[in-house]
């Protein structure tokens, strides 16, 4: 009798006893290979191995218990014949899988039969090269039922459809009314507006208040406020929710739609600022943050200030004095300051001030800002910002109108040179074969040169557009800050200072150096580069 050991093996859980797809699941398997074995009347089922929920595409052999296994078997001669369904049971991947089978028939000297395919020889070169191709077009269709599914799920994300996993914060999920091939109701999101209301709260924290993740999730369970999944928030829930794509009308692949920008929750430029904030706190950028690690300190600019002697981060301090005077009475002082890092720990040569009153130095630069608030420049309104779009298109059709004309021209000549080819091979032109090629070489590089020429136009006009259109958010973010700067929280003053300033330093005897973001300079009717403050009282 000869020994058998079979091989069942199903992609997906959903297989492993399916009654909606009998003919892939494990029970179809072992009843196929049951009444093959009936009909060879020397063979007998040994042992029997499962796989449930394995890719045979993805998953290497080297990573399949059962397949270790069976080839541990197969050495040391516990059996003699390997069946499975199909050859495509034992796996999918072309540049694995055919050696396998060769290993188990040549090596091991086991037989390899299939209930659907029969057995697999490997006495001539075409019974290589059989066993090669069919498992090649077993790994092709894996491939291309994978780039399927894959389309057909973003397809469905595109449209606004729930495909499975945790919901973002903000949404919930409601029938669609469309149906999938199973004719099982797919669900689409719809915002769910009680957390609409929390999540822009967070966004205003973030973005205006400067409040860290850490702070916000606090405050949310102390308010009661619930996750997604009915969860209390954490630092990490927080920031997964500014991060999330859709919130922003994006899938995770990047990829937007109309019905994906009807669920936004979040603008672009909100987006980029919480991107912008949530990277400068990040450790991986220390050397370059400007935003403070934390917002519940008293100090105003504790994040973008630097020492002006030796670059170092500036931080904060407090300086505690208490001792009781002759007359009894007691002195206590408690004054929060600015100190060089580097200097106090002697990390450097620092020529500067170890430490500097916090108080004196935040007024000062609440002073600058007071001052270029109002030197504002007159308002950009949307009309004019219109007018200039309109010249820049104008400009940009005319440039385009020249080159396109010569381009035609060129492309005309061409075709009159290249129809000439003939007649010169027959003798019957005026050109001669080299004066030829080269009169069409040069038009050649003339068309390649306007090409290119058109191109860099229609690229620089979208920079242009680009640049203008961004403007006028810019100048609405700057006049918001004069208008409520004097009323603004210590914790909105430190954000408009961060976005307001690229860099700060402060060095002995108070002096400020003030380096303004390009982006808002352009607002200030009177701006100095550098403002020094000298003996500040």
């Amino acid at each position: 009798m000869k020994r058998v050991y079979t091989l069942y093996r199903v992609s997906t859980k959903k297989q492993v006893n399916s009654s909606e797809d009998h003919a892939n699941d494990i029970p179809m398997q072992r009843g196929a290979c049951h009444d093959f074995i009936r009909n060879m009347q020397d063979w007998k089922i040994i042992k029997e191995y499962e796989e449930k929920g394995v890719s045979g595409f993805k998953v290497s052999a080297k990573n399949r218990d059962a397949i270790l296994d069976l080839q541990e078997a197969a050495l040391n001669k516990e059996f003699d014949v390997l069946l499975v369904f199909m050859f495509d049971r034992i796996g999918r991947i072309d540049d694995e899988t055919p050696f396998i089978v060769e290993w188990f028939v040549k090596t091991a000297g086991v037989e390899v039969w299939s209930v659907k395919e029969g057995e697999q020889r490997f006495e001539t070169h075409v019974d290589k090269l059989t066993n090669y191709i069919r498992f090649w077009q077993a790994s092709g269709e894996s491939e291309k039922t994978s780039i399927r599914i894959k389309t057909r799920m973003q397809q469905l994300r595109l449209d606004g459809l729930y495909t499975g996993g945790p919901l973002p914060y903000g949404y919930r999920t409601v029938p669609s009314g469309i149906k999938n091939r199973k004719g099982q109701e797919l669900k689409k999101f719809e915002i769910d507006m009680e957390q609409f209301v929390v999540y822009r709260k967070v966004v205003e924290k973030t973005i205006h208040s400067g409040i860290g993740s850490y702070v916000i999730a606090h405050e949310l369970n102390d308010q009661g406020y619930k996750t997604a999944n009915g969860g209390k928030f954490t630092c990490m829930a927080v920031t997964r929710m500014l991060s999330a794509p859709l919130p922003r009308g994006y899938t995770k692949e990047g990829e937007t739609s109309e019905a994906l920008q009807r669920l936004k929750i979040i603008n672009e430029e909100e987006a980029e600022r919480i991107d912008e904030i949530l990277k400068q706190r990040a450790n991986v950028d220390e050397e370059k943050r400007r935003i403070a690690t934390k917002t519940k300190g008293e100090a105003l600019l504790s994040g973008n200030i630097f020492c002006a002697h030796c670059g170092g981060r500036i931080t904060t301090t407090h300086h505690k004095d208490h001792y009781f005077r002759k007359d009894g009475s007691e002195y206590l002082k408690d004054e929060l300051k600015y100190r060089c890092y580097h200097k106090a720990n002697k990390l450097c040569e620092c020529d500067g001030q170890t430490n500097y009153i916090a108080a004196k130095v935040d007024e000062a630069v609440c002073q600058i800002m007071r001052q270029l608030f109002a030197n504002m420049a007159g308002a950009p309104e949307k009309e004019k910002y219109k007018e200039i779009l309109k010249r820049q298109q104008a400009a940009h059709n005319a440039g385009r109108r020249k080159i396109s004309l010569a381009l035609d021209k060129n492309r005309k000549q061409l075709e009159v040179l290249q129809e000439e080819i003939g007649k010169t091979l027959l003798g019957e032109s005026l050109y001669t074969p080299e004066d030829l090629k080269e009169a069409i070489n040069t038009i050649k590089t003339r068309i390649t040169e306007g090409e290119e020429q058109l191109q860099k136009l229609d690229h620089d006009m979208l920079q242009e557009k680009e640049m203008t259109e961004a403007v006028l958010p810019a100048y609405k973010r700057f006049k918001s800050w004069a208008e409520e700067f004097d009323t603004a929280s210590k914790e909105q003053k430190k954000m408009i200072a961060c976005q307001l300033f690229e860099r700060i330093e402060l060095g002995k005897g108070y002096k400020l150096t003030l380096q303004m973001n390009i982006t808002y300079k352009q607002f200030c009717s009177e701006y100095v580069t550098v403002k020094e403050i000298q003996g500040i009282a």
